[in-house]
């Protein structure tokens, strides 16, 4: 899946061009390399995504085309 699906579908952010826009800016990584927005996640993946001064780290546990608001925090997990 791309990650910019991705990032709207987990609902962490809210639409896919802001998505496309932070993948294009720099602000999101993947294993610690800068992505754009056509690149294909796998499961296990890290992201991180810059927002302001507060970074985002999360690792991927699923990967699903469409889910419900309640079950889209199960497609990932916060790492501290």
């Amino acid at each position: 899946m791309r990650i910019d699906k991705f990032l709207k579908v987990s609902r962490i952010l809210k639409r896919r061009t802001v998505a496309c826009d932070a993948c294009n800016g720099g602000k999101v990584s993947v294993n610690g390399k800068s992505v754009k927005p056509s690149y294909m996640l796998k499961i296990g993946d890290i992201i991180e995504i810059s927002l302001g001064a507060n970074t985002l780290k999360l690792r991927v546990l699923s990967l699903k085309e469409t889910v419900k608001k309640e079950e889209s925090a199960l497609l990932y997990e916060v790492i501290v």
